[in-house]
């Protein structure tokens, strides 16, 4: 590979870009000519640092030229029309927002400090910033972090019969 160009080299890559030949045809015809070991790549990189191009190879508008960008416009109205093919898309409508803490239940709202062993996890607040979080503090069932009506509401039923109880129990710990 060679890691030079000498100005008769630079010269002879010019000439032989007006003569349109390929980049590979040119890196042979100057390993040829001069004995060096010139590579397709290293023949296109010249030619760009001297701002030369090959028009036949690439056309009127040169090999380095910016590629031409789609219109936007066409692009959305082409997605459009596959989008809204089907007769059952004409419209789109927003979703209903869920309501997830559906359970009938009225908490206990105790802090973490206030909860003991055997009472209920499941957590309250915490979604709006600066909101406290609190937690149900109703009696656990058995085998869960949660009282049996969040526990039907967090878990589905064939998993119920496959888990098994929890063994051991949380503590604060206070931080160092």
């Amino acid at each position: 590979m060679q890691s030079t160009w000498e100005e008769a080299h630079s010269l002879a890559l010019r000439e032989l870009i007006e003569k349109g030949l390929a980049f590979s045809e040119i890196a042979r015809a100057l390993n040829e000519r001069f004995g060096t070991a010139y590579t397709r790549n290293a023949a296109i990189g010249r030619a760009r640092r001297l701002g030369l191009s090959n028009p036949q190879a690439a056309g009127a508008q040169g090999v380095f030229a910016a590629p031409k960008r789609p219109d936007a416009r066409k692009i959305v109205e082409k997605r459009a029309r596959i989008l809204f093919r089907s007769p059952k898309l004409t419209t789109l409508e927003r979703a209903a927002v869920l309501q997830l803490r559906c359970v009938a239940i009225t908490p206990r709202h105790l802090s973490l400090i206030d909860l003991e062993v055997k009472d209920c996890r499941y957590p309250y607040g915490g979604d709006v910033e600066g909101e406290p979080i609190t937690f149900c503090g109703h009696p656990r069932r058995a085998g869960s972090s949660y009282c049996t009506s969040h526990s039907h509401l967090t878990t589905l039923p064939e998993a119920d019969e496959k888990r098994g109880p929890a063994s051991t129990p949380l503590r604060l710990v206070e931080a160092a």
